[in-house]
């Protein structure tokens, strides 16, 4: 019991400890509201994959935060990957795309909650990439 009301005191001490501390208004204010915005933007929910372990990257359901489904390759050592979006609701793909190191679009004007996938169609002839999916 002793024990117990030990952590519990020092929970509490350090607890007030943060609320009392001075800490810069600024930073942490642009700290929080760099988090925020990230959470909320479309590349904020991107989802990080690497190529060539599964057939088809998904399946994945289309949100409000994007307007489009975009892909980049973000490590490895492929300088680009070949992609396209296939819809759950036509089942082929809707034409392939060469996507690099910077964000682009594979899917355009796509409707909130729609299934999808992102195939891997194209062999990287051994090298690998890692891609993130923002949608």
């Amino acid at each position: 019991m002793t024990t117990r009301f030990a952590r519990a005191s020092l929970v509490a001490l350090l607890v007030t400890l943060a609320f009392t501390a001075p800490t810069p208004a600024s930073a942490s204010t642009a700290t929080a509201a760099t988090a925020a915005a990230a959470a909320t933007t479309c590349y904020g929910g991107a989802v990080t994959v690497r190529y060539g372990d599964v057939v088809d990257f998904g399946p994945y359901w289309t949100t409000s935060r994007c307007h489009d489904i975009n892909m980049r390759v973000i490590s490895g050592t492929a300088d680009y990957v070949w992609a396209c979006v296939k819809f759950a609701r036509y089942g082929t793909c809707n034409g392939w795309t060469k996507v690099g190191r910077s964000w682009t679009t594979i899917a355009t004007d796509v409707l909130d909650g729609s299934k999808f996938t992102v195939p891997n169609g194209i062999p990287l002839e051994g090298d690998d990439a890692v891609v993130q999916i923002a949608f």
